[in-house]
């Protein structure tokens, strides 16, 4: 008797077929997933851990908590407006210059990976009011906020919008993602009012190590970050990657030597700045730009954010009047449209033209017409700024109406626990429990010979 004839493979493992159609590059769908998925970890858990830890003990629940409803939030109205850059590009007779892009891989991919760029973009916002906003104001403003403000910059930068078209250079979001959020944060901080007058004077970190390891996760998950816009697995997110990682570690390092240099001592949290202000700068031009420009990208992203923080704020009046409790303006809005400008600068023209839809694009240090590219990274940069300051205006005045952006007097006296009924830490000591009257009032304020400087004191 003839044997049984084998199962026939699962058609989920046949090629051809719906389940593999014969267009899906499996190799490009799966670095667009992990691309995905690491930007993901930047928001849950990577701001979630630095918030939290980053602020004052009595404010850390209360900051983690913002950054992880933040992340939920951003699903409904972004995923059900998220599509691929299918853009064809024309001349202005009308002939095609660029044809439509569209990756090898399913559109699903593409919407998660634009979902989590565009809930680290509101995280990153939430530091700019950290430690006052009305919990349930902003529980209300992030998804406005992902609607009317940051949706327009993304289909104008990404999305076939008329910055698209014209050539402005925006690789992974150093305008649609870090101006936008550092504008709208400091325009959000405005309208929120600052901390209370204590905690504007005394803020220390409550965890300083933990708050090193979210900011671990925030670098190694820009991998994704930049590594993944493409849309493809090919030379140039190679490039985007080994790009972000000389940017991001030459920036650290002029940031902590700039600190000891006038502060006399190298700040952890300035060290971690200075890696934000890198991951940031070389943002807009990871694709375009060759090695030695994000070498040097990385010395002006450590050294003029750097410079805007510490003397220039110090020294403005309007902007020491809005409290922005992370400084999101000068490590995001400040270094983000610093990489823009750059991008415009230092765009080598056969990189742009594996990605841009513009033919012959490249940056002014190369000729032809990039000093108009230059011109254009200012126009486009000048475009984000104008809309989120107008847009993120609406939005908090029309939420203060209904809701108060602004915490109660009590809530800011006493902190997380009048919030959320919860804190951070249940042990005190070595192990005790916190007993008010073995250990009488607590204060996390602590005691020194000498006032905090660089980046401490305006943490």
């Amino acid at each position: 008797m003839a044997g049984l004839p084998p199962n026939p493979v699962p058609v989920a493992y046949q090629g051809g077929t719906p389940a593999v159609p014969v267009w899906l590059n499996k190799g490009d769908n799966a670095w667009q997933m992990i691309s995905a998925t690491l930007v993901g970890l930047q928001s849950v858990p990577g701001l979630v851990i630095l918030y939290g830890s980053i602020v004052k003990k009595k404010w850390a629940v209360n900051s983690a908590f913002m950054a992880l409803y933040a992340f939920a939030a951003r699903g409904l109205p972004w995923a059900n407006q998220a599509i691929l850059p299918e853009t064809t590009q024309f001349y202005d007779d009308g002939k095609v210059e660029t044809a439509m892009v569209t990756p090898f891989y399913p559109m699903a991919s593409m919407v998660w990976f634009q979902c989590v760029f565009a809930a680290i973009t509101v995280i990153i916002l939430a530091g700019s009011v950290l430690g006052r906003m009305n919990i349930k104001a902003w529980m209300a403003f992030a998804p406005l906020w992902l609607t009317f403000s940051y949706t327009v910059g993304a289909f104008s930068l990404w999305g076939g919008g008329f910055l698209f078209h014209w050539g402005v250079m925006d690789y992974s979001g150093g305008y649609v993602i870090h101006l936008s959020s550092g504008i709208a944060g400091l325009t959000a901080a405005f309208w929120v009012g600052p901390r209370s007058k204590k905690d504007r004077e005394r803020f220390p970190p409550n965890n300083v190590l933990l708050m090193l390891a979210g900011a671990g996760l925030l670098w190694m998950g820009w991998a994704g970050f930049n590594g993944g816009d493409p849309y493809t697995a090919n030379v140039d997110s190679t490039m985007a990657i080994l790009n972000t990682n000389i940017c991001a570690a030459t920036s650290l390092l002029v940031w902590t030597w700039l600190d000891v240099i006038f502060f006399k001592k190298p700040s952890v949290i300035g060290t971690v700045q200075g890696m934000i202000t890198g991951l940031v700068c070389i943002t807009p031009g990871a694709g375009p730009v060759q090695g030695w420009a994000a070498v040097v990208m990385g010395i002006l992203s450590g050294s003029v954010p750097w410079f805007t923080m510490m003397i220039v704020h110090k020294r403005w009046t309007q902007l020491q009047h809005i409290d922005d409790t992370l400084g999101v303006f000068h490590t995001h809005a400040i270094a983000g449209l610093l990489g823009g400008v750059l991008t415009g600068l230092f765009a080598e023209p056969q990189l742009c033209a594996m990605f841009l839809p513009v033919t012959n694009s490249r940056g002014g240090v190369y000729g032809g017409s990039g000093g108009i590219q230059i011109l254009k990274q200012l126009a486009g940069g000048g475009f984000i700024i104008g809309w989120n300051l107008v847009v993120t205006s609406i939005i908090c005045v029309a939420i203060n109406v209904v809701i108060p952006l602004r915490m109660l007097e009590e809530q800011l006296t006493i902190g997380d626990d009048a919030v959320h009924g919860e804190e951070a830490y249940a042990l005190w000591g070595d192990g005790e429990k916190y007993d008010s009257t073995m250990h009488g009032m607590y204060s996390d304020d602590t005691s020194h010979i000498k006032p905090s400087t660089g980046a401490t004191q305006v943490v």
